[in-house]
């Protein structure tokens, strides 16, 4: 599929404090925390053995809470629905999975990769849809770690061009968020110092005919 836009910004869209109690929240929910995991590897990353989160941590380094908390959804869908117009994408949605929060301490990162998958849900409340749009919320600011950079993986069809690789500046400061077809590739570059929060969510709709 060939897009005008790979990506729809919003720079420091989401007011600091409300990043701050997003935070806040991620400590106050910690007993929740999980590793982050790949397709493929078991739901519950804490229970794997040594070897697994060996190989594991080459791919995805970070930790996650699940959220569906409605005081955070009321901040951040309206921009889903901005940018999914603006971008003329006007992609089909009929909703989005919970809320991702996700803590890249030093070391972490997360390889390349996209959100979707070659087929629909099967099960459970999602079964049927297939994630159209990813969003991801800067809840700290650039100042606040070193690396830990988004990155995306672009091209057109045309196996004959090469790809190209961008850097989303837009969202270095605190509050900026972005909007991005989930089939695009992208990566999180190992964050070499501090500690990089954001909040990751997927929109859903009918499988692309």
């Amino acid at each position: 599929m060939n897009l005008k836009y790979t990506y729809w910004a919003f720079k420091e869209a989401i007011p600091p404090k409300i990043c701050d109690d997003i935070i806040k929240y991620y400590h106050l929910k910690k007993n929740r925390q999980k590793l982050g995991v790949v397709g493929g590897t078991s739901n519950n990353g804490n229970n794997l053995n040594k070897q697994e989160l060996k190989k594991l941590k080459k791919t995805r380094n970070s930790n996650i809470i699940w959220t569906d908390d409605s005081w955070i959804s009321r901040y951040v869908l309206p921009y889903i629905k901005i940018a999914n117009q603006s971008a003329g994408w006007n992609f089909q949605l009929n909703g989005a999975e919970n809320f991702q929060l996700t803590k890249y301490s030093t070391g972490g990162h997360y390889d390349w990769h996209c959100d979707s998958w070659d087929s629909a849900y099967t099960e459970g409340d999602y079964a049927g849809n297939v994630r159209k749009l990813s969003m991801t919320l800067s809840l700290t600011d650039k100042t606040e770690y070193e690396g830990g950079e988004l990155l995306f993986s672009y091209g057109n069809d045309n196996l004959k061009q090469k790809r190209k690789i961008i850097t989303c500046n837009e969202v270095f400061s605190k509050g900026s968020l972005v909007v991005f077809p989930s089939f695009i590739w992208h990566k999180v570059q190992p964050v070499m110092k501090g500690t990089r929060y954001s909040l990751v969510i997927w929109n859903l709709g009918n499988p692309f005919l």
